[in-house]
């Protein structure tokens, strides 16, 4: 048995059960940590196994190790906070669910604003061209003829977003209010280029709009009526 451990086939029996472990774990991180290590012990018994060294299987292993590596501080990096934008740190905690370098991609195309006047936001029965996010303030909504206020700390228009419909409702922000403005083809875009990107995003979304869902009994009634201007794209 002894033999057998110090023997080069036991370490392709180790390196076989790195790999098979890593695929069976869902965690990406230490899945690419046991395949590397497997990759490892691959090379050594390239190394040993024969009277001379198998080269072209070393060097076929040194790249898969290589491309596992890349692979692996590209996650670790997507994954730290030290991705987050300086100028948005103080509201990563209002998007708990993305990841920090997918919360850094989603801020590179944002535009954070403060609201000067009244801004108006959806209207009923229109294409969604913009989403936003609320960071502060009152959001005025208005549907099927009932007006109601929205706490800050939403989004609005996401449900066209996600189901590519019209917008449900007209909105508009109180003056002061800041937030977040979003081009709605940039994000359809940066979606089809990457799939955990538009998971994240949607996983974003559909938790807001479920917390939307439990508090939509008794939304508050607006303490101010300004005229609701209907959205115009031009």
């Amino acid at each position: 048995m002894i033999d057998f451990i110090f023997s080069p086939g036991f370490l392709v029996y180790l390196a076989g059960a790195c790999y098979v472990l890593g695929l069976l774990i869902i965690n990406q991180i230490v899945l690419r940590l046991l395949v590397l290590l497997g990759t490892f012990l691959y090379i050594i018994y390239y190394a040993v196994v024969a009277a001379e060294p198998l080269w072209e299987a070393i060097y076929i292993s040194l790249f898969i190790g290589a491309a596992n590596v890349i692979g692996l501080f590209s996650l670790l990096a997507r994954n730290s906070r030290l991705a987050i934008p300086r100028a948005h740190r103080d509201i990563y905690s209002h998007f708990p669910t993305l990841p920090p370098g997918d919360f850094r991609t989603l801020m590179n195309h944002a535009n954070r604003r403060i609201a000067d006047d009244i801004v108006p936001l959806t209207s009923e029965e229109a294409p969604l061209t913009r989403l936003f996010y609320v960071i502060s303030g009152t959001t005025i909504v208005d549907k099927n003829g009932d007006r109601f206020e929205r706490p800050a700390g939403a989004f609005v228009g996401e449900v066209a977003y996600l189901t590519g419909q019209r917008a449900s409702a007209t909105t508009m922000l109180a003056p002061g209010s800041e937030f977040l403005e979003w081009s709605a083809s940039d994000l359809a875009l940066m979606s089809a280029r990457s799939s955990r990107f538009k998971l994240a995003l949607e996983a974003v979304l559909s938790l807001d709009l479920a917390r939307k869902m439990s508090t939509s009994v008794a939304p508050m009634e607006a303490t101010w009526r300004p005229e609701l201007t209907v959205v115009t794209e031009t």
